[in-house]
């Protein structure tokens, strides 16, 4: 059998670890023969492959991006897309597809298995929002490197007796921005399921600075206020319809500053969150999921997304998957609001 491999999306911590987990497996138990396809779905659509073999998979493990790619292709908006691709498939003698990605990605795949294209998931995003797995690579990574860059600007936050406001990655859902405020001590976290309320915010502000430290707030970028009360600039969107976040960190600052009458600063991580190494968590966890992807194939279980559910690796649906995003539950957010202020 030969298989395909690519990864669609935004690149992630424990893509390679992935991708070497599924051929090594691939060819010493299996005998399978491995083709990449570079930069996500454009790889299919236009037959552009690389050699995907032990020695193209050497040394990966602990390295950030994707040796394949990646892009944020969506073939299903491409007039033939999916009779292309079938039809590179077949004349690569591709006979089935592993595909790493998040709800973009999985969700084409999900489409194409509709259109009997063979083909298992793996989920991947630094949001962790994929919905039927506890968890998904790359989240670890961020979350961890989210905390540092918090826990270094609280001491100079101090120094100059201003207020910072880190503004970290989550579209949809505010895992990132909840998991590194809460574990970096946050004095505020805000996440797109709730919309703030800028006067709340404010007042949690003057009240730190009151005990005479600096406050710091940790805001997702699609945390958005409560109607009315700040404008925002909306952004162009991708091949997907997703507007282009960024910006919320800033306009928080202008706010907070005005009302206040207090410095205030505001830091984007951006797509620092995304590379370097991957901790040891994503290491593992990305290669349990690529052992499991291949085994899925083996086993002719197509339309699967391999996922983690408590300490086990499971196949679900990928509709179960991608039809419904994972946010943060009211519950979970409110363990943090306890220690705001």
């Amino acid at each position: 059998m030969r298989v395909g491999v690519l990864t669609g999306g935004g690149d992630c911590p424990g893509l390679n670890a992935v991708i070497r987990a599924v051929v090594r497996k691939g060819i010493k138990d299996y005998g399978y023969e491995f083709v990449g396809f570079r930069d996500g779905w454009r790889g299919p659509l236009e037959g552009d492959t690389m050699p995907l073999d032990i020695d193209a998979v050497r040394g990966i493990l602990p390295r950030g991006g994707t040796i394949l790619g990646s892009s944020r292709t969506n073939l299903m908006k491409i007039e033939g897309g999916v009779e292309r691709v079938k039809d590179n498939l077949a004349g690569l003698g591709v006979d089935a597809l592993v595909a790493i990605g998040g709800e973009d990605t999985l969700g084409v795949a999900r489409q194409l298995h509709e259109h009997d294209v063979k083909v298992v998931g793996v989920p991947k995003t630094i949001d962790n929002d994929l919905n039927a797995t506890d968890y998904t690579f790359g989240f670890d990574t961020a979350v961890n490197i989210a905390t540092e860059a918090i826990d270094r600007l609280h001491t100079t936050a101090e120094s100059h007796h201003r207020a910072l406001i880190v503004e970290v990655m989550g579209r949809h859902a505010g895992w990132i921005a909840l998991h590194s405020g809460m574990a970096a001590g946050a004095n505020v976290i805000l996440i797109p399921e709730r919309p703030f309320d800028i006067d709340e915010v404010v007042a949690h502000v003057e009240s730190r600075f009151k005990t005479n430290y600096a406050p710091i707030i940790v805001v997702a970028e699609g945390a958005h206020p409560k109607e009315g009360q700040m404008e925002l600039a909306s952004g162009e969107r991708d091949a997907f319809g997703h507007v282009r976040l960024g910006g919320i960190g800033q306009r928080l600052a202008e706010e907070i500053e005005s009302r206040t009458g207090k410095e205030a600063r505001s830091v984007v991580l951006g797509h620092v969150q995304r590379g370097g190494t991957p901790s040891a968590f994503d290491r593992v966890l990305a290669t349990r999921l690529g052992v499991q992807a291949i085994t899925a194939v083996n086993d002719k279980d197509f339309g699967k997304m391999v996922a983690l559910q408590g300490t086990d690796i499971v196949r679900v649906d990928l509709a179960a998957a991608t039809e419904v995003l994972k946010t943060v539950p009211v519950e979970r957010y409110e363990e943090a609001e306890v220690f705001f202020g």
